[in-house]
């Protein structure tokens, strides 16, 4: 029997570094069929995630996958690129446990450009908050659909908090998990894959989609799964004697209904995120500065801005120009009031 001399190996170390040595709560162990249950469950989902990237970037992208597997931090990482974006999503309540995105850095810049509308661009912190609102944005449609199959509402998760990471300390789960891999198609950006996280909490997310609640949903609900619809749902065939009783929900929905041509497929997207938070922030003016006049800054140093005085103050959302308004006081608070709202084309200019 060897002794060991004290040291850490670099494995060792790596875990410790990610947290990978934390024992994992107890929320089950996770067989072949939760694998099974959260592909199907995934795979209902890309359909309108795709649609909702397309919006969001403005640009002919898609998604498609998951491909589902169980999962350890060694079998992982080998996979993984050497650095990558982590995005931290975990489920809060409803179905607790880890849960996170991973991109690799060009994977991330790709969806960042088309965001911005930039090319060569940089991963700061605007950029890494807009691929953070992306993969919220999937969450958030991922826990509407949940919800409804499930019947859980309780549901939630933290604000995403994207991180730049060498592949080696990734905060992974601790035990096994399961990991989907998606295939982004970010237009001329060219193909990158996403690899989402479900540690904790999987086992019972996977349950509750097999119990009693999913059975009638699982047919006419948002989530269904796809070769059900297509099997009389989509196609608008009556329910002849032979059906399962469930597939009459899926006729009454009339899934083709929601999204229309124009302006209503629009709408039907709009409303599978309307529950996302996102940040709100005013502007009172921007500036430029050397390193050497910024160092030299202290207690009473002016900054003088590009803004005139009285000239309206910029509204962002997700550092995005929306509006512009006036500064108010409110009891003691500051606000401001909304005087003008920017046209979409003087968004996509800006």
């Amino acid at each position: 029997m060897m002794m060991s001399d004290g040291a850490l190996s670099q494995a060792e170390i790596d875990a410790l570094l990610s947290g990978g040595g934390a024992k994992a709560a107890s929320g089950g162990a996770i067989s072949n069929a939760d694998v099974n249950t959260l592909g199907a469950f995934l795979a209902s989902t890309v359909k309108a995630q795709s649609a909702n990237l397309a919006t969001l970037t403005g640009a002919a992208t898609a998604v498609s996958g998951p491909e589902l597997k169980a999962s350890s931090r060694d079998v992982l990482v080998e996979e993984l690129p050497e650095t990558v974006v982590a995005v931290k999503v975990d489920f809060s309540a409803g179905f607790p446990g880890e849960h996170l995105f991973l991109i690799g850095e060009d994977g991330a810049k790709a969806i960042a450009s088309l965001m911005n509308k930039e090319e060569d661009i940089t991963l700061d912190e605007m950029a890494m908050s807009v691929v953070g609102e992306v993969f919220s944005q999937m969450v958030g449609h991922q826990i509407t659909v949940l919800s409804d199959r499930t019947g859980n509402k309780a549901i939630a998760a933290v604000p995403a908090e994207p991180s730049r990471v060498p592949k080696t300390v990734v905060a992974l789960p601790g035990a096994d998990f399961v990991a989907a891999v998606y295939d982004f198609d970010l237009a001329d950006k060219g193909k990158h894959k996403v690899w989402e996280i479900l540690g904790t909490g999987a086992h019972e997310m996977a349950r509750a989609l097999s119990g009693p609640a999913h059975g009638a949903k699982n047919q006419g609900g948002i989530g269904g799964n796809m070769s059900q619809m297509g099997m009389g749902g989509i196609t608008g065939e009556s329910g002849g004697g032979g059906m399962h009783p469930g597939q009459t929900n899926v006729q009454s929905v009339q899934f083709p209904n929601l999204m229309p041509h124009g302006s209503g497929q629009e709408s039907g997207n709009i409303g599978l995120i309307m529950d996302v938070y996102m940040e709100m922030t005013v502007e009172l003016g921007r500036t430029r500065k050397l390193i050497k006049e910024i160092l030299a800054m202290g207690e009473g140093t002016i900054i003088e801005l590009d803004k005139l005085a009285g000239e309206p103050v910029d509204i962002l959302v997700n550092h995005k120009l929306i509006a512009k308004g006036e500064v108010v006081v409110i009891d003691e608070n500051f606000g401001v009031r909304v005087t003008e709202i920017v046209s979409p084309a003087e968004r996509m200019s800006i």
